[in-house]
């Protein structure tokens, strides 16, 4: 017995190492095929990408694959070096440029690259042929965005023809909002009753679109002020939207045939603290007595301030703004409200510029159209009409 055990020890002592290469050989996975790189389309020439089909081992065969590593060179030859992993049952990944660099995501222009995908399980791993040469570059064009370049088109021609109309004096009709309809009759009732009138710009800058917009219907009231006689006061927490308030209501008074009464004391500069500037504006509604107050241009946490103060002091109270956190507590405490772009349709009801109101009236002639493709769409996607979906799907 103690023979036979000993042969069946040393047999089993040489079987082992083969099993184990033989274990080795069967999880080594397959390497990845057809394995294409090339560069992105439709972007600046920051990435190139790389696809390839699956290891016969991935969610097959030995099911092994547990990663996949991308790999470059310069060469086909050359030192191949990691430049990411993805998840096993992933085929596409781009590369971004060199990361470790001082300009990330960056290509050096020309540049030829060659890949290889490594499949891996565990510490196993093959690798696939290499792939390339493969660039990046930048595209002038992005084919994907074509149906938006068509709108952006079919707007400008909208532009082009209201501007148009309304440079031969043609009416446009636009819809009536309150807010700016009782524009007038605010101005009319501060020069019934002797009192001056408030106009605040609100805490944007000058180049807030809201502030922009605000210079435009500042110039239209500054304008009747001028013909009614009624003081304006337009405290200023920026020294340049001073300057700029300034000028704009010395042109509106020049227009109305009235530079005589125009006083450049009653657009100040107050400060530009937040809550400093607030308890001015409102001391000076207690004290001047104002009989119409103008919220008009950007305010945050100060709006319900404003507001409140000048509801006690019993004057009529118009706003408008963009910042959305601040439109309820407008709708709240002041007698009309222009609601969000209502304040940049504001400068084109009063201006009645052909520029503005042109392209007022293009907004919603484009409006008009978004809504009736986007019945279309809900119809064509609900009836499953392809052609329709796949010829407005935009890619990005």
């Amino acid at each position: 017995m103690s023979h036979r055990i000993k042969a069946f020890l040393a047999l089993l002592t040489v079987a082992l190492p083969l099993t184990a290469f033989s274990q080795d050989t069967l999880t080594l996975p397959a390497p990845p095929q057809e394995v294409q790189a090339f560069d992105t389309p439709n972007d600046n020439g920051h990435s190139i990408a790389i696809r390839w089909k699956l290891s016969a081992d991935d969610g097959a065969g030995a099911n092994s694959v547990t990663m996949y590593e991308i790999l470059r060179a310069e060469s086909p030859e050359g030192e191949f070096v990691s430049r990411g992993v993805v998840a096993a049952g992933t085929s596409t990944y781009d590369d971004r440029g060199d990361k470790n660099t001082n300009r990330p995501n960056y290509f050096p222009s020309g540049t030829n690259f060659y890949y290889k995908i490594r499949a891996k399980a565990g510490e196993l791993s093959s690798d696939s042929e290499v792939a390339g040469p493969a660039s990046a570059k930048g595209q002038w064009y992005h084919t994907g965005k074509t149906v938006v370049l068509i709108f952006m088109g079919i707007f400008m021609i909208f532009v082009l023809i209201f501007i148009r109309q309304a440079q031969k004096g043609k009416e446009l009709y636009v819809r009536p909002i309150g807010g700016i309809a009782a524009v007038d009759e605010a101005i009319g009732r501060a020069t019934e009753m002797g009192r001056p009138i408030l106009y605040v710009m609100g805490l944007g800058a000058p180049n807030d679109i809201a502030s922009i917009a605000s210079y435009t219907i500042l110039s239209r009231i500054a304008k009747k002020t001028a013909e009614y006689q009624t003081p304006i006061l337009v405290p200023c927490n920026d020294p340049i939207m001073m300057s700029i308030a300034q000028e704009t209501v010395r042109t509106a008074y020049l227009d109305a045939g009235r530079p005589d009464a125009y006083k450049e004391e009653n657009i100040y500069f107050v400060t530009s603290m937040q809550f400093a500037y607030v308890a001015a504006v409102n001391g000076i509604m207690l004290r001047e007595k104002t009989a119409t107050n103008f919220y008009l241009g950007k305010f945050f946490a100060e709006s319900l301030i404003l507001a409140e103060t000048g509801s006690i002091a019993g004057s009529i109270q118009i706003s408008g703004t963009d910042e959305v956190a601040q439109i309820p507590f407008f709708v709240a405490a002041t007698d009309y409200t222009l609601i969000g772009e209502e304040l940049y349709a504001a400068s084109a009801y009063l201006g009645r510029e052909p520029l503005l109101l042109g392209t007022l009236k293009a907004q919603d002639w484009a409006k008009g159209l978004i809504m009736v493709l986007l019945i279309g769409g809900a119809l064509a996607a609900t009836l499953h009409w392809d052609f329709f979906v796949k010829l407005f799907s935009v890619k990005v």
